[in-house]
């Protein structure tokens, strides 16, 4: 398929996702995806999502639901965390203005090349051979305060960083619940996740934008991964999912993608809540026994272990099991 190109300045510049979502073009060759990806697009559509009321996580029954949940789906959508859906649609709203911006304006928040993947942005690219996401994000860290680069945050809308700031401590707090709630769902100690994640730990929040697609049967506005975060917290969808490696196997990282579409555009925000990359994870030593033995090593940055394999097409959660259990799944 040849590929779309803008002539500027006698030279030939490969078409945006913007441009080529603005004008109708057939996606370029390196958004194109393997066809097998799609095969299962639909099977999506069969899946009855759990919802869990945090607001009665004090009880047996909704800590049962809770620990079913992530054992079997591996996310939930959540209820009865205080934050009313005026306040979600303030978050959407400061999120799609800021898409609106003229790219120029966008730009002033750009990613830095080779420095880090925060700010604004498409993929990060590694390979010749890389497949591209049909996106654009814009990657801010909030947590911990001291490693906020606030020159990224944008200026316009105006109420960004304050809505931003809000969101990301109503997020920290109902995390920190969920993280002691997971916790007695498997009868350990309370605090036997939170210590995991360290003194310091990471939340990022990343703005999702996916522009329409001509051809949402090749291209995809997010590859099939899982996430390295411990917890990730979604809005629109308000899925939570992860704690794979702690849980020793027992709650499931989910494979997920983001699909394009003819029509729509779409917008997310996920917050991605990991351990101080220093801190040492592994599985809990109460979750380890002779009838389920140890399933992974011990690790540091698992955010870099993922974000390497990915791009080589490996599965991260693989490549951390211990290879000579015989118990292993």
């Amino acid at each position: 398929m040849a590929e779309n190109l803008l002539v500027s300045e006698d030279k030939l510049v490969p078409k945006s996702v913007e441009e080529m979502s603005m004008d109708g073009d057939e996606p370029s060759s390196r958004y194109i995806v393997n066809g097998n990806t799609f095969r299962s697009k639909d099977s999506s559509a069969q899946i009855q999502i759990p919802i869990i009321d945090l607001s009665l996580l004090s009880s047996e029954g909704e800590l049962e639901k809770l620990r079913s949940a992530l054992s079997s789906a591996g996310f939930f959508q959540a209820i009865g965390h205080g934050m009313s859906g005026s306040f979600f649609d303030k978050i959407r709203e400061v999120s799609k203005q800021f898409f609106e911006l003229p790219e120029e304006e966008k730009q002033k928040y750009g990613r830095t090349v080779n420095e880090s993947d925060e700010g604004y942005g498409n993929d990060i690219v590694v390979s010749d051979k890389q497949v591209l996401d049909w996106s654009y994000r814009l990657k801010l860290r909030v947590f911990p305060e001291n490693k906020r680069r606030l020159s990224l945050w944008p200026k316009i809308p105006t109420d960004f960083s304050e809505t931003l700031e809000e969101f990301s401590v109503k997020v920290k707090s109902m995390v920190e619940y969920l993280l002691r709630c997971t916790a007695k769902s498997l009868n350990l100690e309370e605090g036997s996740f939170v210590s995991q994640f360290g003194k310091q730990p990471l939340m990022e929040a990343r703005f999702n934008f996916y522009p329409r697609c001509s051809r949402p049967d090749l291209v995809l506005g997010a590859k099939p991964h899982r996430d390295a975060s411990g917890i990730t917290v979604l809005l629109q969808d308000k899925e939570v999912e992860g704690l794979q490696i702690m849980s020793n196997g027992i709650f499931k990282s989910i494979m997920h993608r983001v699909v394009t579409n003819t029509e729509r555009l779409r917008i997310s925000v996920a917050m991605f809540n990991k351990p101080d990359p220093e801190n040492e994870i592994g599985p809990v030593e109460g979750l380890i026994d002779e009838s389920r033995p140890r399933l992974y090593i011990n690790v540091k940055n698992y955010t870099d272990i993922n974000y390497r394999c990915y791009q080589e097409g490996k599965i991260a959660l693989e490549t951390v099991q211990i290879t000579n259990n015989s118990n292993q799944k």
